[in-house]
């Protein structure tokens, strides 16, 4: 173990949240900045806001090195069964390769089995063929074939 220290994010997190982020440029919704518009800035207040949705960090000696975002979705499948949906897991490309985003996906597991989560799902962008082994070697399946439908113009679709 390496130490990280996950919690949930505040406001104040969101410049290094966004800051990961930008660190993944082949998905074109992708923030460009790490400077927060008001738009980024309400949805993470209203995120923080919602017990549905649980936003976190890992810190290594007080530095934001990971994030996450978990919805927790109610559904009428597996006997009205709660699914946890991962989203948005990024570690900073310097700390990759120490076990960090392991440590942050196991902590995510131990919070969806103390709600009695039915299943952890997410999606990973097909050209992320690292991300893909990572997530196997920590148990997921590609199970599914993901499929969007992008209606916002200001989000461009896939590459």
């Amino acid at each position: 173990m390496t130490g990280l220290l996950v919690r949930e994010a505040t406001a104040d997190d969101l410049s290094d949240i966004l800051a990961l982020m930008v660190q993944d440029a082949r998905n074109p919704t992708t923030p460009t900045s790490a400077t927060a518009s008001p738009r980024q800035r309400d949805a993470l207040d209203e995120l923080v806001a919602d017990p549905s949705h649980l936003v976190v960090v890992g810190e290594v000696e007080g530095e934001i090195v990971a994030t996450a975002h978990v919805t927790w979705l109610r559904m009428l499948s597996a006997d009205g069964g709660l699914y946890c949906q991962v989203e948005n897991v990024r570690t900073d490309e310097a700390h990759r390769g120490r076990g960090l985003g392991g440590e942050l996906m196991a902590w995510i597991e131990s919070a969806a089995r103390e709600r009695g989560v039915a299943r952890i799902q997410l999606t990973t962008h097909h050209t992320r063929v690292d991300a893909h082994r990572f997530y196997e070697r920590l148990g997921f399946t590609a199970s599914h074939v993901g499929m969007k439908k992008y209606l916002d113009h200001a989000d461009p679709g896939p590459p």
